[in-house]
């Protein structure tokens, strides 16, 4: 299994969107869509931070929401703190009729998380690559209040550092991990496994030469000759 550092995840990222000019919110929705694969029933408990992560989990409450899943949908932050691809996909959910809780203070986050006990299944859309240092604040208690429900971690378990598999305070426990293209370096430390569950590498369309260092310069080295 290839597994690539955040940094090197982001390059990929980049090198996709800004070089090879597929839409970063093509790459969210399918993105989203690899995840809902794995939603069978409902209710399902979407968890979603103002991020990227975020944005991936309004794609699974649309598919949820559209599949008779009863999504029930709480964001750690603000609405209007949303923007880019996330807002676009938040926004589509909600046209189709989907609600949404806002709990963007720790008190609100640890009791709207806590009450999604009796889903089905829960998404843990909250926090992705960038993750370093102990998470605090409303995010926190949106972890510590996480229940013993069976739960599905947008490319990796919030509060797990992408490179080190170390836990950032707290970590949301996954039974599976649906992970983007590349499984992140941190998701196969043995430390790391009690948290990531089962790792499932999921094709969001962003080509290999994207993430390969030495394919990449020769191929910009024959754009630059064309």
């Amino acid at each position: 299994m290839k597994t690539l550092t955040a940094a090197q995840m982001r390059e990929a990222d980049r090198r996709c969107i800004e070089e090879v000019g597929i839409p970063s919110a093509v790459l969210m929705n399918t993105a989203g869509a690899r995840v809902f694969e794995h939603v069978n029933r409902g209710p399902v408990g979407i968890v979603c931070g103002k991020g990227n992560n975020g944005g991936d989990g309004f794609v699974v409450a649309r598919l949820a929401l559209l599949a008779g899943y009863e999504p029930r949908v709480v964001v750690i932050a603000e609405l209007d703190a949303l923007s880019g691809d996330p807002a676009i996909f938040l926004r589509a959910y909600r046209n189709l009729g989907g609600t949404v809780t806002a709990a963007a203070d720790e008190a609100s986050a640890a009791k709207a998380v806590a009450a999604l006990g009796d889903c089905a299944v829960l998404v843990d859309g909250l926090l992705g690559t960038g993750t370093k240092g102990e998470v605090t604040g409303p995010l926190r208690a949106a972890i510590d209040a996480w229940p013993e429900v069976y739960t599905i971690a947008v490319d990796l378990p919030s509060g797990l550092d992408a490179d080190t598999g170390e836990v950032c305070g707290n970590c949301v426990r996954a039974d599976i991990t649906v992970t983007f293209q590349y499984a992140k370096q941190g998701l196969v430390i043995p430390e790391a496994k009690r948290y990531v569950g089962r790792v499932v590498v999921a094709d969001i369309g962003i080509p290999r030469v994207c993430a390969d260092d030495e394919a990449w310069a020769g191929l910009q080295h024959t754009d630059q000759s064309a």
